[in-house]
């Protein structure tokens, strides 16, 4: 069939709008192709910044800058103890240089992150290892008059005193010499990091059941009683039994509620459970006698589950579940248990041990203590 003029144009015009469609589809597709780039990149940008902004910020000061360039690059990288003696006032021991304070508040900030019991307790630094401190076992006395009355003498207030042992806590991290040689690796962040790491897993034992010698004293190493808080011994731990040598009775959600209500209600404000996943693991499929979770899981991200309206904190030094253990701490340990340390980190730098391995022998005294034994209970699994 022959096209005539108009049928040819039409025809032509039907060509270019196809093209016309699919140029524009190209180009679409190669500006989303685009866009997605960009997206990533932005992305990647964000996440590096996060990382970074995660970690512990040091101090920007030019005095403060200048003694940490001069312990990173002088001694750590390098082994140069003239720069560290230079920038520092304090002299070195055998125990090694005192690492710069914005090194030291990374590697605090960190443990307090790892480790589980110091991040509910009581921490005060001190300048030696003889802290002593003075707590009130009885209350202060008081009494009632009128305006015009004479004010009678009270009751001397009941004084005991707290010194909790110390210990030296040390780790022992290890780089190899190519790795100090990297300008590009984060050395301060790095042994921040291992520092804290290791004395996290010391800690967390010690401020659990440690023995008070040459170590602190747990918590669950102190005297426990049955009795209540006005007639039991100051320092001793009240506890309740489970009823069942094997676990939980068979009504676990009484013995917990009790174990709450043994504790003054200014306490229970801050209050929180420890124990270990194993028990966790158990706690979490205990039920109320209508069929009910004693559990709840926490509503929104970053808060805690909670047990009776109470947080949940893992300790995994607590004892697992066994018959005469105790699996189960209820305690405002804020105001219970107490950890004092010196704050001055010291750093042996040791190149000789393990070649071509370089290790840094990191110390630190830290002790600690029952502080109000009336801010603590304990759950303890028949025998």
């Amino acid at each position: 069939m022959e096209m005539t003029p108009n049928t040819a144009a039409a025809a032509d015009t039907v060509l270019d709008d196809s093209f016309d469609i699919v140029a524009r589809q190209d180009r679409a597709e190669e500006s989303i192709v685009s866009l997605r780039s960009d997206v990533d990149e932005v992305k990647a940008r964000v996440d590096k910044i996060g990382r970074a902004a995660a970690r512990p910020a040091l101090a920007t000061s030019p005095a403060a800058s200048t003694e940490v360039k001069g312990f990173v690059d002088g001694y750590l990288r390098n082994g140069r103890e003239t720069e560290v003696k230079s920038l520092s006032a304090t002299t070195p021991a055998d125990g090694g240089y005192a690492v710069p304070r914005e090194i030291d508040a990374a590697i605090s900030a960190e443990l307090k992150e790892i480790s589980p019991i110091r991040a509910l307790a009581q921490v005060v630094q001190v300048g030696s290892a003889g802290y002593r401190k003075l707590v009130s076992t009885g209350g202060t006395a008081s009494g009632w008059v009128s305006e015009t009355a004479s004010r009678p003498d009270t009751d001397t207030p009941q004084f005991a005193e707290i010194a909790p042992p110390f210990g030296e806590l040390y780790a022992n991290p290890a780089a190899s010499q190519a790795m100090l040689d990297d300008a590009g690796f984060d050395i301060e962040a790095w042994l921040a990091s291992e520092i804290a790491m290791e004395f996290a897993r010391a800690e967390g034992a010690a401020f659990v059941s440690g023995t008070g010698a040459d170590q602190p004293l747990g918590f669950l190493s102190s005297p426990v009683s049955m009795a209540g808080d006005a007639v039991r011994p100051f320092g001793s731990l009240q506890y309740i039994g489970s009823g069942d040598a094997n676990g939980f009775d068979t009504n676990p959600e009484s013995r917990l509620i009790d174990l709450v209500h043994t504790m003054k209600a200014g306490h229970r404000q801050g209050a929180s459970w420890v124990m270990n996943s194993s028990t966790l693991s158990e706690v979490r499929k205990l039920k109320t006698a209508d069929g009910a979770f004693l559990w709840q899981p926490g509503l929104v991200e970053g808060q805690p589950d909670r047990l009776l309206g109470y947080p949940v904190v893992e300790a995994e030094d607590m004892p697992d579940v066994g018959a005469g253990a105790f699996p189960i701490a209820f305690g405002n340990f804020r105001a219970g248990y107490l950890i004092a340390e010196r704050s001055a980190t010291q750093v042996l730098r040791d190149p000789f041990t393990n070649k071509p391995f370089v290790h840094f022998y990191a110390t630190k005294r830290v002790g600690g203590q029952v502080l109000d034994s009336a801010a603590i209970k304990l759950l303890k699994i028949e025998e």
